[in-house]
């Protein structure tokens, strides 16, 4: 993964701001490319290597670190998962996928939903059968209630991709003791979108995040994604719970970024959560 950034860029005060950073807990699975581009920024602003690191991190705070829930047991969880389902009680499997994705901010806002999340969402739309899960945290863990999601019966093919290895690797098992074939991946979104043709693609509380480093790195993959569909959300609050209006600001905004697409647009409005569905072609 380093090699990629390191040979595009010969700066040695570079190479120590990604290794500095990457020397802390919560970064050192982090996806180098990431880190580099985000540092290569702030290398312009801080002449002091330092202050650079410190910027840095704080930009990986805002797109990834403040979702976490500190360091992950990942051999734990997935023990728990094989159990739940060797036993062959649906129940027991969703019980331990609601646990671990409490573990991160976004999917913990959305346990109270699952119920009723996807079917409004996914029930009327053609056969699924490429699915792709953009910036996908915890999101995976939530197959179990999708109406395409079938425990070793899954004919759909799911790809996700995050910025963190060790969750990558992780979810990759999580696919395997679901049943579900799929292949999860490391990548930077901002940079380098998949490049993939699926169905669907899941692009959850990801905009706001990436409008923490570019403001036009939004739009920029929504039309990168190739994909008929497209479910983009929003939150609805804070992570703190505060809303002053942020459903409503982050409507607005994104109406205006896709006004010139050409794309239709569905709304749907969830608890804590604003939900558009795109139909590209």
């Amino acid at each position: 993964m380093v090699s990629e950034w390191q040979n595009s860029t010969s700066s040695e005060r570079l190479r120590q701001l990604v290794e500095t950073v990457r020397m802390s807990r919560k970064y050192r699975s982090l996806y180098a490319g990431t880190i580099a581009y985000l540092g290569a920024r702030e290398l312009v602003l801080h002449s002091n290597l330092e202050e650079a690191v410190k910027a840095t991190k704080r930009r990986l705070h805002q797109i990834a670190g403040m979702y976490l829930t500190g360091a992950a047991p990942y051999a734990r969880w997935l023990a728990e998962l094989r159990q739940a389902r060797a036993s062959g009680d649906e129940e027991q499997l969703r019980a331990v996928c609601r646990r671990v994705m409490s573990w991160h901010a976004s999917t913990r806002e959305r346990l109270d939903l699952l119920t009723t999340f996807y079917q409004p969402l996914l029930a009327d739309l053609p056969p699924i059968r490429r699915v792709l899960d953009l910036a996908c945290g915890f999101h995976p863990l939530a197959l179990p209630w999708m109406p395409f999601f079938r425990a070793g019966e899954t004919a759909c093919y799911y790809y996700a991709c995050d910025i963190y290895e060790d969750l990558a690797s992780f979810l990759q098992a999580v696919l395997e003791v679901l049943g579900v074939p799929g292949e999860v991946t490391v990548c930077d979104i901002v940079q380098a979108p998949p490049d993939l043709t699926v169905d669907l693609a899941f692009v959850l509380k990801v905009l706001p995040c990436l409008e923490h480093i570019e403001p036009e790195a939004g739009l920029r993959l929504l039309r990168a994604i190739r994909a008929r569909y497209l479910l983009v959300s929003f939150p609805g609050q804070s992570l703190g719970g505060g809303k002053r209006g942020m459903a409503a600001h982050h409507e607005a905004r994104f109406r205006t970024l896709v006004a010139d697409c050409g794309w239709r647009l569905e709304r749907f409005s969830f608890p804590g959560e604003l939900v558009f569905r795109i139909q590209k072609e």
